[in-house]
């Protein structure tokens, strides 16, 4: 039976900010002393230079990258040869800052607040639909300040519980950020820190979800407070959330639909809800860094993550919701479907400034309070 199909656009929401980042350990490759030579081939054809460098997430973003997004890219164009740098997105930004005078990495693939963090610190080059045409298939909710990247895909936070333990502790299905507070669930929760997305969104909806947002945290704090007690310890990536949720060591967590999907797929009895309050959506955006050693095949590589085959596969491997229009199998658009209305657009200027601050604060007043 020929498969039913639908457009993704009727899915997925508009909105934006903070990925799923993921922890991951790469190798950094050691700069040649000049880029290969790009210019104008026979018939008009650009060439590209034969090496590529891209930073971006780890574990199963890592994977697609290398085995399927690579070789396809390898398959247009064979004399590139490809390097992949994986990390979370604020270690990225961190080290493209640090080799500013001497880019080694070509293209950055993270998260919206730490990719907005690097626009700030002037580590982009722009974009134009010159440089990448696809960049016209993206629509304006999804564009990023100043062109300093494109969206390639998104995907929204949420509380993810697993439905096998929760029936037969008789615990609560959350519907609200503030269930996280309930005591019920002591003993029960795996959050990461405010160091990685999967920690710092929640932080953001709990203030919303009492009378606070990005610009007043202190009504997210005192909920995170009472979160903290009812943990060990919190996790430091999104490899630890996993475990903690595989071994059975928790039954709540808070990240993305598509980290929950991922798992859900693999036979873990996860279900994502989006809170009433709402939530934010994580775009993922790829960048150029300034002064890369090798702009022609930057600008070939993101143009091809804008394509309807790259597209799909972010969408059926790993639960993204594409950042173009494109048709999806229906059972994969019906997965990737949350209540739009719910969307909550945090302020990017205010988070990339604050981060800092937040993270010092947790340090200081959250951590210490875990497992007490």
């Amino acid at each position: 039976m020929k498969r039913k199909r639908v457009s993704v656009l009727s899915v997925i929401a508009l909105a934006g900010s903070l990925l799923v980042g993921c922890a991951g350990s790469g190798t950094e490759p050691a700069a040649s002393d000049q880029p290969a030579a790009a210019g104008t081939g026979q018939g008009g054809e650009v060439q590209l230079e034969s090496e590529l460098v891209v930073a971006g997430n780890g574990a199963t973003v890592e994977k697609l990258m290398k085995d399927k997004i690579f070789k396809k890219f390898n398959e247009l164009y064979p004399d590139v040869k490809l390097t992949y740098v994986s990390g979370v997105s604020t270690e990225i930004v961190a080290k493209i800052k640090a080799q500013q005078n001497a880019p080694q990495i070509d293209v950055a693939v993270i998260e919206g607040a730490e990719q907005e963090k690097g626009r700030q610190d002037g580590l982009w080059e722009p974009l134009t639909e010159a440089d990448v045409p696809n960049m016209s298939k993206v629509p304006q909710e999804y564009r990023v300040a100043e062109n300093s990247g494109i969206t390639v895909n998104v995907t929204p936070i949420g509380i993810s519980y697993n439905k096998k333990i929760v029936e037969e502790k008789g615990l609560p299905v959350p519907k609200s950020w503030n269930d996280l507070t309930r005591p019920e669930l002591k003993g029960y929760i795996t959050m990461a820190d405010v160091t990685s997305n999967f920690g710092r969104s929640p932080l953001i909806m709990l203030s919303y979800a009492n009378g606070g947002s990005e610009k007043n945290m202190d009504p997210g704090f005192e909920k995170l407070k009472i979160i903290a007690g009812y943990m060990p310890t919190f996790a430091k990536s999104s490899a630890q959330l996993m475990q903690n949720l595989q071994n059975e060591s928790a039954a709540y967590t808070t990240w993305t639909m598509a980290r929950s999907l991922v798992l859900k797929e693999s036979g873990l009895p996860l279900e994502f809800v989006f809170p009433e309050e709402g939530g934010n959506v994580v775009l993922t955006i790829a960048s150029q860094v300034k002064g890369a050693k090798h702009p022609v095949a930057a600008k070939k590589f993101i143009d091809f993550l804008l394509t309807d085959e790259v597209q799909k596969m972010y969408a059926t491997d790993l639960f993204y919701s594409p950042a173009v229009d494109v048709e999806l199998p229906a059972e994969v658009a019906k997965m990737l479907e949350f209540d739009r209305s719910k969307i909550v657009t945090f302020d990017n200027d205010v988070v990339a400034e604050k981060t800092a601050e937040w993270i010092d604060r947790f340090n200081k007043e959250v951590a210490p309070l875990a497992g007490k």
